[in-house]
């Protein structure tokens, strides 16, 4: 392991913009979604509010500024998000050959709900590295920044939390998984991240290391 620590127990990978390259993607959707329903909201602003949340977060954030979304804004929007990476979402350049190299066991603990996480496994050629070891906000009561959804996931797969590795790329997944008592690696190698110093933003949201290529996961 980096740093020369032991090798993880577990290994927790967060799902969009660790294993599939999906943020960008996503946060179009947003944009274009909310546009339809008469909210204006940038992409850039969406990755600084919603990169790495739930989609109720999208409600709770109108919520507090007095608006209501339309009841038919999320069926749209999952609808329009599922229809996107069906045609065009990409892995991470280099994440199929890590997760066939690695001998701890792995499982995804994403914010993004089930049907979203497992098409975006089969439309990559990644599921086989997980099978049904997928675990999502909607399995737990408070979703990231919150600690709940990796701790729930540890328990699953029967580790100690402080035994486990998370990959992340976002703020609020380091926070969730510094606030379980876990290891955390900050990954900015996602399309998100091109212009933006993802490096100063991890690492000031907790995370133990950063980096930008799979290539170089184990490397110190």
């Amino acid at each position: 392991m980096a740093n020369g620590q032991p090798e993880p127990d577990l290994i927790i990978f967060d799902c969009d913009g660790v294993l599939v390259d999906s943020e960008l993607l996503s946060c179009r959707c947003l944009s274009e979604v909310l546009a339809e329903f008469g909210f204006d909201l940038r992409v850039e602003q969406a990755l600084d509010l919603f990169l790495g949340r739930s989609t109720a977060a999208i409600g709770q954030y109108y919520r507090e500024r007095g608006e209501i979304l339309p009841v038919d804004f999320l069926p749209r929007l999952k609808a329009r998000v599922l229809e996107t990476f069906a045609g065009v979402l990409q892995p991470i350049p280099g994440v199929s050959a890590v997760l066939s190299e690695l001998k701890a066991p792995r499982c995804v603990a994403s914010s993004s709900d089930i049907d979203r996480v497992s098409l975006s496994l089969n439309v990559t050629g990644l599921a086989s590295h997980f099978d049904s070891r997928l675990y999502t906000a909607q399995m737990v009561k408070h979703g990231k920044p919150a600690p709940d959804l990796f701790l729930y996931a540890a328990e699953k797969m029967k580790a100690d939390p402080r035994r486990a590795l998370v990959i992340e790329d976002s703020v609020s997944g380091v926070q969730a998984a510094k606030a379980a008592g876990m290891t955390v690696w900050g990954f900015v190698g996602g399309s998100h991240y091109h212009g933006r110093d993802g490096r100063a933003i991890l690492a000031a949201a907790g995370a133990d290391r950063v980096f930008a290529r799979m290539s170089d996961f184990w490397e110190a």
